[in-house]
């Protein structure tokens, strides 16, 4: 089964809200897993703000080409229940 992010909502600091498509929702904090290349700019609160939802790709995504798979989002989700 694909996991897909169907819904996502930034909240505060480098929390984002995620809802899938199994209904399972939840906050997660990426602030710990800001680290390399890619995810340097995001470090920048007014850049990590610009968080999108890449239906394309089924996760979030931001302009400089950093995602996280969805996946790994899920797990986080999950794994804080």
């Amino acid at each position: 089964m694909i996991t897909r992010i169907t819904k996502m909502k930034y909240q505060s600091g480098y929390r984002i809200w995620l809802e899938f498509q199994d209904g399972r929702q939840g906050e997660v904090d990426l602030e710990p897993e800001l680290w390399g290349e890619v995810f340097e700019p995001l470090k920048e609160k007014q850049f990590f703000k610009k968080v999108r939802l890449d239906k394309e790709l089924n996760t979030i995504t931001w302009d400089n080409g950093a995602d996280f798979s969805p996946e790994f989002l899920y797990q986080m989700v999950t794994s804080s229940r």
